[in-house]
C-alpha cells in the first residue's frame, strides 16, 4: 500500500462517526480552516438521507460518506453500528491513502475508538490529532444512570486514544484539564479550541412570517434530539407554563432532529400541549436561519448531570451570536460562559425551567436586557476567527509549518 503525501500541501484526513458533514459545524469549519490555510483536506463520515451521496466535494474539500446500518439505541446497537463505522473508516482511510496520501489523521469523538483505525497508519510516521468533542464516560453515566463495567471500559478507550493521539484539540478547558489529568498529556500538546460559529454564515435574516405568525412570544429549541439532550424537559416545561402559570399567546418550536424525536413526539400528544409546541424537523440553511431569527427565547434544557456540567454547549454560542436571550438550567460550563447573560432555572427540574421561562415572557424589558447582554458577550468573546487561528497554528506545528 502506497501512503503517499502532497509534495504541494500539507494534507489531513478528519474522521468523524456521529454526524455528517457539512452538518456538523465544528468539523466542517475546522476543515475550511485548514483549507484556507492551505492543507489538502478529506473527509470521512456517515451518511444520512439529508447527506446520501457517498462522495461529493464541497469547498474544495473530498467528502467520503459511508452507510450506517442501524441509528444506535441501546448496548447492541452501539456495538453493531461502532463495528460497522470503523469497517468503514478503515477501507476508506486506505482508499485516500493509496489515491492522495495524507500527513495527519483526526478524529473527532465519539466514540473514543476511532484510534483503532488511525493507529496503524502511525507506523508510516502519520500523526494523529484527537478532537475531543464530547467525555464519553460522563455521557454514559448521564444516559444510563450507572457506571460500572462499561463505564471502565470507556475511561480505558479514552486514554488509550490520548495514548495514541500526537495532538489533542479540546472543546473547553474542562476538556483540556481531563486530558491533561486523567489523560496524562502534555499541557503543550492540548490546544483548546471553542465551537464558535462563523459569524459569515450564522446571521440575523429576515424571521419567517409562518413560525412569528404562531404566536406574540416564540421560544425556540435546535439541535440534535437526543436522550441526553433533555427536550422532554422543554415540552413539560411548555405544558406547565400552560397549565400552571396560564400563559396564553406563546409557541415552543423545536428545531432539529434525532432517535429521541419519536418520544418527544408522543409526550407532547399525551401532554396535550400540541397547540403550544411545534417540531419542524431538521432545517439548513436559510430556513434554519429564518426560524432562529424569529426566537424571542433561546432555551437550553439539557439538564443537570455530570456530563452536561461540563460540555459547551453550541446553543450557547448560537443564540447569543444571534442576540437571543437564554434560558438554561444552572450548570457550571454554561454559566462561565454566559455570566450574567443567562437567565438560570432555580431548580433542576421542568418546573424550575418553566419558572424562568415565565420570567422572560412577563417581563419584556428584562428580556431586552439578557438579550443585550448574550448579544455583547458574543461579540466580544466568541470569535471563530481566534478559534481557528488557534486550530490551524497547532497542525502547522505538527507538521513544522512556519506560522
Amino acid at each position: 500500500m502506497s501512503l503517499n503525501v502532497s509534495p504541494r500541501a500539507p494534507s489531513c484526513v478528519i474522521v468523524v462517526e456521529n454526524l455528517p458533514v457539512p452538518f456538523d459545524r465544528r468539523v466542517w469549519q475546522e476543515a475550511q480552516a485548514l483549507k484556507a490555510a492551505g492543507w489538502t483536506v478529506t473527509v470521512i463520515c456517515p451518511s444520512t438521507d439529508q447527506y446520501p451521496l457517498s462522495f461529493e466535494t464541497l469547498d474544495g474539500i473530498d467528502i467520503h460518506r459511508h452507510p450506517l446500518p442501524i441509528e444506535a439505541r441501546g448496548a447492541l446497537g452501539f456495538l453493531v453500528e461502532y463495528a460497522a463505522a470503523l469497517f468503514h473508516e478503515a477501507r476508506l482511510l486506505v482508499k485516500v491513502a493509496r489515491k492522495t496520501g495524507f500527513d495527519v489523521i483526526q478524529a473527532c469523538n465519539p466514540p473514543d475508538l476511532i484510534f483503532l483505525v488511525a493507529w496503524p497508519f502511525k507506523l508510516f510516521s502519520k500523526r494523529f490529532v484527537f478532537d475531543h468533542h464530547d467525555v464519553s464516560p460522563e455521557l454514559f453515566a448521564a444516559k444510563y444512570g450507572k457506571k460500572g463495567f462499561l463505564h471502565r471500559l470507556l475511561l480505558v478507550a479514552e486514554r488509550l486514544t490520548f495514548a495514541t493521539a500526537d495532538l489533542v484539540i479540546s472543546a473547553n478547558d474542562t476538556y483540556r484539564d481531563i486530558a491533561i489529568k486523567r489523560g496524562g498529556k502534555d499541557p503543550n500538546d492540548v490546544v483548546t479550541v471553542y465551537s464558535v460559529p462563523d459569524r459569515d454564515r450564522l446571521r440575523r435574516v429576515e424571521p419567517d412570517p409562518a413560525v412569528r405568525s404562531q404566536a406574540q412570544t416564540i421560544l425556540g429549541y435546535v439541535g440534535i434530539i437526543g436522550d441526553q439532550d433533555g427536550v422532554d424537559h422543554l415540552v413539560r416545561a411548555a405544558h406547565l407554563l400552560k397549565t400552571q402559570h396560564g400563559v396564553t399567546g406563546f409557541k415552543t418550536v423545536i428545531v432539529g432532529d434525532g432517535p429521541a424525536l419519536p418520544g418527544i413526539r408522543k409526550l407532547a400528544e399525551e401532554l396535550d400541549v400540541g397547540d403550544v409546541v411545534s417540531f419542524t424537523g431538521y432545517l439548513s440553511g436559510n430556513a434554519l436561519l429564518a426560524h432562529l431569527s424569529a426566537f424571542d427565547i433561546g432555551v437550553i434544557p439539557d439538564p443537570v448531570n455530570e456530563y452536561n456540567d461540563k460540555i459547551s454547549m453550541n446553543k450557547v454560542f448560537e443564540y447569543s451570536a444571534l442576540g437571543i436571550p437564554i434560558v438554561s438550567y444552572d450548570l457550571t460550563e454554561t454559566r462561565r460562559l454566559l455570566g450574567d447573560a443567562g437567565n438560570y432555572a432555580a431548580t433542576p427540574d421542568p418546573a424550575g425551567l418553566a419558572e424562568a421561562i415565565f420570567g422572560l415572557i412577563e417581563a419584556p424589558p428584562l428580556r431586552a436586557a439578557k438579550a443585550a447582554q448574550a448579544k455583547s458577550l458574543a461579540d466580544a468573546s466568541f470569535s471563530w476567527e481566534r478559534e481557528s487561528a488557534k486550530y490551524v497554528a497547532a497542525f502547522n506545528r505538527l507538521v513544522k509549518i512556519p506560522d
